[in-house]
């Protein structure tokens, strides 16, 4: 295997504590990544980097690790320009939201579904995410719901089950009767597809007796609970999830005391999702309040038609900055470090020898023009898995 220096990285972010200036990001100053096939093998200050096939000067520009997104819904078709705009509009809006995306998504071809998962995961790597989780949840029969599925798993390898998005409108008048099929036929096709469960565990959606039936019947078939919590209102959702030894509690924008408490004690990390507060004019989290509380923080996008139409890390990145507590540093690793920790991965969100090799090369002298330039293109180049593809 060939071997790839990139050379003069004015900041190195290794999300690795034990590396350069002893903080979370592991910051190296004037460093150099060696990548060797699909793999980092070497860290450290440019001056004495190894000598390598190739060599890349980074001329003095950031480099950091891949965006881990662990949080979205690309499987769909269908348009929602006319809810957003009557919601920024102030007009009262009750038609369609997620039934909208159900029925058009349930009439789209397995190629016009796979074409739209394709082409929003290279904008998303565009903008420097490497790693992408999507879930189902526009189908809502057996069949939909499986082929949603099939269809992810060419994209991806984190792909969630979301049978239980909200109840099928099939099922209007028996939530109880669609319960069952999300735990029984629909399981059972869907799980060989899948890595992970989810449920929306809200008023409107799922209560915690159902969501914690769903998780449990996923966990019995293999897969990993997961599960959209506290996004509207105060609810069950954070602390089953924890209950569950759930990997991420996405959304988390109310919470109590003892929900914060939960948080800071247990694995599940709280996955927070500014895309969808800034997208319907919400109450942001407060990222503040679960990091000083010791809880592990991912930022996603929630890349979906209806209330997160954004691929953006970078944005999401500013977002966290600018209205949700978090310093440049912290929303960062969040985005890529606290991305693979939610979906329990530990070969991603880092640059340390053994992980894969995704990087990010800044047209900016710091990761911190991130949030301080928002908006503008500051992705330079992207390897995943050590091939450059941007």
């Amino acid at each position: 295997m060939t071997t790839t220096a990139v050379t003069h990285i004015a900041s190195l972010v290794t999300n690795d504590p034990s590396l350069g200036n002893g903080t979370p990001l592991g910051l190296i100053q004037d460093a150099a990544v060696v990548i060797e096939g699909d793999r980092i093998v070497w860290t450290g200050e440019s001056s004495k980097a190894p000598a390598t096939d190739n060599v890349l000067d980074a001329a003095g520009r950031a480099v950091i690790p891949g965006f881990v997104d662990s949080h979205s819904h690309l499987v769909f078709a269908g348009d929602r320009t006319q809810e957003f705009n009557a919601r920024m509009s102030g007009q009262p809006y009750t038609a369609g939201g997620i039934r909208t995306t159900v029925a058009a998504t349930r009439q789209a071809s397995d190629e016009q579904l796979s074409d739209n998962v394709a082409r929003y995961l290279a904008e998303a790597l565009r903008q420097g995410t490497t790693t992408l989780e999507t879930k189902s949840g526009y189908g809502l029969t057996v069949e939909d719901e499986a082929r949603a599925l099939r269809i992810a798993s060419r994209h991806t390898d984190e792909v969630t089950y979301l049978g239980a998005h909200v109840v099928s409108p099939d099922y209007a008048d028996d939530p109880a009767g669609y319960v069952d099929l999300v735990t029984g036929p629909m399981l059972d096709a869907c799980a060989p597809h899948a890595r992970w469960i989810d449920v929306f565990c809200e008023r409107g959606a799922f209560d915690g007796d159902q969501a914690r039936a769903i998780l449990t019947a996923g966990r019995a078939k293999g897969l990993v609970p997961r599960i959209h919590a506290n996004q509207l209102t105060y609810g069950p959702g954070v602390q089953l999830a924890v209950e569950l030894d759930a990997a991420s509690a996405d959304h988390c924008t109310h919470l109590t005391d003892a929900d914060v408490d939960a948080l800071g004690q247990g694995d599940t990390v709280a996955t927070l999702l500014p895309g969808a507060e800034f997208s319907t004019r919400a109450t942001w989290p407060d990222a503040r309040r679960l990091l000083d509380a010791g809880a592990t923080v991912a930022l996603s996008t929630d890349c979906n038609p209806g209330s997160s139409f954004t691929s953006s890390m970078p944005f999401c990145v500013a977002l966290a900055v600018r209205d949700m507590g978090m310093t440049p540093d912290e929303a960062l690793w969040s985005a890529t470090a606290g991305g693979a920790a939610a979906l329990r991965r530990t070969d991603i969100g880092r640059i340390t020898p053994g992980a894969r090799a995704d990087l990010v090369l800044l047209d900016a002298p710091s990761h911190v023009h991130l949030a301080y330039r928002p908006g503008v293109p500051l992705v330079s180049a992207v390897w995943r898995g050590g091939e450059r593809v941007e």
